[in-house]
């Protein structure tokens, strides 16, 4: 990976721990410009937790740049918890953080499971999004779903076939089931050996040439086990939402200037979700990348995302 689009390495000037009305306690980070543009940056997954090459998309001296690790997920605790889990759960936790820092509107950032959930907090509060750009469109229905988990053999069969053959046969008819399961099995024998699969099978879909030094930071116990469980947890429950509600709610958001970026090779969110979404949303700017797959790392999806943040620091708007 070339690192020649993002900004240099930083270090947050502040972090915390917010508390909510449950057990969780969410994890908060903010560097760049204390004066500067409030962007918030939401992870994918959901379960993958915030690391800190992501602050580099944006300019530190005009930003001020807000990570947070969504519930159970990174340095939030308790790690892998489910309990009070949901979506609007998370959509709370946006907004608590937003009046914490005392902003009244900020730029949303998201990527994969993150343009779910960008998507999802400005349709439930548009006041508040003074912009929104979302990479690797990922609609969370049903189809894609089972795309990722099945389909996907059609580009990526040793991986898809790694993943099924850690379920018994009689199993294999709903890996999403299956793995389910195990995964929310309180015995780590069980559970952890299912963490590794998911995980690593999807760090081997992310990229479209292959990145070992993803699929090892995938595979990590910590991670796998974060990002696998809570990813079942979401795809079993319809990530908590309605029925196709991101795109019936558009018009809550039409106003908002929005950049989708979209890897042409993108198999773990393929491209025919941000194809839909552009067409339902054509006030948004809809940038293809040629020549990348779903990682937000991938060179030219980084330099259209940094272009995008650089734009919108100077104009308030991308196109």
């Amino acid at each position: 990976m070339s690192n020649t689009t993002l900004y240099p390495p930083i270090n947050p000037y502040a972090s915390g721990m917010l508390t909510t009305t449950g057990a969780h306690c969410i994890y908060w980070e903010t560097s760049g410009n204390p004066d500067g543009i409030p962007v918030l940056f939401v992870h994918g997954g959901p379960g993958s937790g915030t690391s800190p090459g992501q602050r580099r998309f944006f300019d530190p001296a005009r930003y001020r740049i807000i990570l947070f690790d969504q519930r159970g997920s990174g340095r939030s605790t308790p790690h892998g918890e489910l309990t009070d889990n949901t979506t609007p759960h998370l959509i709370t936790d946006m907004e608590a953080l937003r009046r914490e820092f005392g902003i009244e509107t900020w730029l949303v950032f998201g990527g994969s499971w993150g343009s779910t959930l960008a998507l999802a907090y400005a349709e439930a509060h548009p006041a508040h999004c003074r912009g929104l750009i979302l990479r690797g469109i990922f609609l969370c229905r049903k189809s894609e779903i089972d795309w990722f988990l099945d389909g996907i053999r059609a580009l990526f069969p040793e991986a898809q076939r790694q993943l099924a053959e850690h379920i018994p046969p009689n199993e294999r008819h709903d890996l999403l089931a299956a793995y389910h399961r195990r995964l929310v099995d309180p015995d780590p024998a069980v559970h952890q050996p299912a963490a590794y699969r998911w995980s690593t099978f999807e760090a081997s879909c992310s990229t479209l040439l292959p990145n070992p030094d993803l699929v090892s930071a995938f595979g990590s116990e910590k991670t796998a086990l974060s990002l696998s469980r809570i990813e079942a947890h979401y795809f079993v429950n319809d990530i908590f939402l309605p029925d196709n509600s991101l795109l019936d709610k558009l018009d809550r958001i039409r106003h908002i200037p929005a950049i989708i970026v979209q890897g042409r090779y993108d198999a773990v969110c393929p491209i025919v979700s941000a194809d839909e979404l552009a067409r339902a949303w054509p006030e948004a700017h809809y940038v293809v990348v040629p020549d990348s797959g779903h990682s937000a790392f991938e060179p030219g999806i980084a330099h259209e995302l940094v272009a995008a943040t650089d734009a919108f620091a100077q104009t308030g708007h991308f196109a």
